[in-house]
């Protein structure tokens, strides 16, 4: 994942300051789920649990993100476009509707681990940790697709 997020801030970091701050919220998601998950460069040899600490603040990471996104970076973009007179296209209201079925479980994730504490259940932790994973990266991945075209957008808005 973090390899992939570098490509994608390489190829669209600098384009928009909606975009820089979609990037830059995406990493900060990216870092706290390695270190919650050990994978490099965050090593976890011992495998232990994470701390409450570590879930608390994941959990409201991705709580941040997914509201960022919702509340403030569609909404940057959608005043950016009734700014220049562009409307969303199919393609981008398809895949926005993709990205929201992703938004239930990963909540559903940080409500059961939010207030997570030392006597918690975490029978089934490793499991739901890779289901997350996997959810952000499908995240990411139709995210990737919706900012090349939002970038294409506010690059060149309509009658220009």
């Amino acid at each position: 994942m973090l390899s992939k997020f570098e490509q994608v801030k390489q190829q669209w970091g600098g384009t928009s300051d909606v975009i820089d701050h979609w990037l830059m919220s995406r990493q900060q998601l990216l870092i706290d789920y390695c270190k919650l998950a050990g994978l490099p460069p965050f090593d976890n040899s011992k495998n232990q649990l994470p701390e409450a600490s570590q879930l608390q603040l994941f959990s409201q990471q991705l709580v941040d993100y997914i509201s960022a996104g919702h509340f403030k970076i569609y909404d940057m973009v959608m005043a950016r476009w009734n700014d220049t007179g562009y409307s969303p296209t199919e393609d981008i209201s398809l895949l926005y509707a993709k990205i929201t079925q992703t938004t239930d479980p990963l909540l559903n994730f940080a409500d059961r681990y939010c207030d997570a504490d030392e006597a918690s259940t975490m029978d089934d932790f490793d499991l739901h940790l890779s289901a997350v994973g996997e959810l952000v990266e499908q995240r990411f991945a139709l995210e990737d697709q919706l900012i090349e075209l939002i970038s294409e957008s506010l690059a060149c808005p309509p009658g220009a």
